[in-house]
């Protein structure tokens, strides 16, 4: 009973030393703890503290940058202030000085005005003192000679006339016939010195233009698998291509210069690409024809430009640029016009007349030309027409109407425009007859073929000797095309006057299009 007593006794006091031990040692354990989050707290605080004056530190160094920047920034606009002081002042004094000058001319012709004055009350005192004696003078001769002023003048008058008619006439003879040879030899001279003043290159349009290649491969490239790419070519075209033994060289020929340059440059753009197919052929043909409008307007206003001419319509720009390609005997139609416009301005300024509507006059007088193929009527009817068109000046669509003489000039620019038109034309050299004979009679030619129904277009190719014919397709069937071809065999032999023959040959072509998406 005692030993579980001292048992249990034993037990107890175990467990309560182990609790004080175990009380010791949490209680030990926690100031351990809070010493050391005190030493992190103490550490924080020292590093926050040196961040801190570390920022000051900064912040005291930039605001010194800065301030030593605004100092130089001010002292810069001080003396650039400073500057502008001393411009103003010396502006103002230079003002100054022009203001006592001025005011010095203005008594000094104060000075003149009342000299001049008082000469002019003297000039007036003495005029009127000799108007006094002289009619003293008249009174005393009309009493000694018994005549009236009057009378007097008469009988003086009348002595005179019966004395001098003969020499009056005979002198005015003499001046009439002096007058005739001066104004001729002075027209003369005047005409003279405007061709000398205005000096222009002689140079007939021809029909043939030539495409150089890079290398003699691209001849073949050209021509195409049995010649199919040169066949698209002139079908489109409407131009001749001709490939012989010239080294590097094709020529293109064509009597119609706006169809021989499309050909031109659809050709060279061909040659740049690479590409030369059918297909690719006929989609450069089309841009090129598109982009052919804008040269032409270019060439419209290069014209007005190098005239020094102006408010032209955009639409009358447009025909100016036309007559680049268009020719008159072999003479370039819109080079002859800006001639003409020159020669008329220098003739103009030599007769005192308007320079600019002389120039104007010139430069339109030739504008049927323009498109005097696309409608029907001379080129003076639609000249006229067009000036209308635009709201011209009255003179300067008398100009049109009287150059050829078809009518009476009723100002002296028209008559200068007919003489500065006659000057161009006839310089040696600068006319053709023959090439414009066999341009008319290929144009006809073409004409015969598009007249006839069923015809998409017909070209006039190999100098006139072949007559290519497009017709339609959808419109034409193969049996038609030899009727077609065989009635404009019969329209050109009845129509037209032509050396050795013409071959006619009609295409027929059909295609079938579709598109992948």
């Amino acid at each position: 009973m005692n030993n579980m007593l001292l048992s249990i006794l034993l037990i107890i006091i175990g467990l309560i030393v182990g609790f004080g031990i175990e009380f010791i040692f949490n209680y030990l354990k926690g100031n351990m703890a809070s010493k050391k989050a005190e030493g992190l707290i103490n550490q924080a605080k020292k590093e926050a503290e040196k961040l801190k004056r570390d920022s000051i530190l900064e912040q005291k160094e930039e605001i010194h940058r800065l301030k030593i920047e605004a100092d130089k920034e001010i002292k810069e606009r001080k003396v650039e202030l400073k500057e502008q002081e001393s411009r103003i002042l010396q502006r103002e004094n230079s003002m100054d000085k022009r203001d006592e000058l001025y005011q010095k001319r203005e008594a000094t012709l104060d000075q003149r005005e009342e000299k001049l004055t008082e000469q002019l009350n003297e000039i007036q005192e003495e005029k009127s003192k000799v108007e006094e004696i002289r009619k003293e003078q008249l009174d005393l001769l009309q009493k000694i000679s018994g005549f009236s002023e009057e009378k007097a003048k008469d009988l003086v008058m009348r002595q005179v006339k019966e004395n001098m008619a003969k020499e009056i006439s005979e002198y005015i003879r003499e001046q009439e016939n002096e007058a005739k040879l001066v104004a001729d030899k002075t027209a003369k001279e005047m005409i003279v010195s405007s061709m000398q003043k205005y000096a222009a290159d002689i140079a007939s349009d021809q029909t043939v233009t030539v495409v150089e290649l890079p290398n003699e491969e691209m001849k073949g490239r050209i021509i195409g698998r049995e010649g199919r790419n040169i066949r698209t070519i002139e079908a489109i075209t409407g131009v001749d291509l001709i490939i012989d033994d010239t080294p590097e060289a094709v020529v293109l020929s064509s009597f119609d210069p706006l169809r021989r340059e499309i050909a031109y440059v659809t050709l060279q753009t061909l040659i740049k690409d690479g590409r030369i197919h059918p297909t690719r052929i006929e989609e450069l043909y089309d841009k090129v024809c598109k982009d052919m409008k804008q040269k032409i307007i270019e060439y419209g206003n290069e014209a007005t430009f190098e005239l020094g001419l102006t408010k032209f319509d955009s639409d009358l720009i447009e025909m100016i640029g036309k007559l680049h390609f268009r020719t008159s005997y072999g003479q370039n139609a819109l080079q002859h016009s800006i001639e003409v416009a020159h020669l008329s301005g220098l003739i103009a300024a030599e007769l005192g007349e308007n320079i600019t509507l002389a120039k104007r006059a010139g430069l339109l007088h030739d504008i049927g030309k323009a498109i005097d193929h696309e409608i029907e009527g001379s080129h003076v009817e639609i000249g006229i027409d067009i000036a209308k068109k635009f709201k011209e000046d009255d003179t300067v669509i008398n100009a049109i109407a009287s150059h050829h003489g078809d009518e009476k000039a009723n100002s002296v620019i028209s008559v200068i425009v007919a003489i500065a038109d006659a000057l161009s034309a006839s310089r040696p050299g600068a006319r053709n007859d023959s090439l414009e004979n066999y341009i008319k009679r290929l144009t006809q030619l073409e004409e015969v073929g598009n007249n006839i129904e069923g015809v998409e277009k017909a070209y006039a190719v190999q100098a006139g000797r072949e007559l290519r014919v497009i017709v339609k397709p959808e419109e034409v069937d193969d049996l038609t095309s030899h009727k077609i071809a065989r009635d404009i065999k019969e329209k050109i032999e009845e129509n037209m006057k032509y050396p050795g023959t013409i071959k006619i040959t009609v295409v027929r072509e059909t295609r079938a299009q579709e598109e992948a998406r």
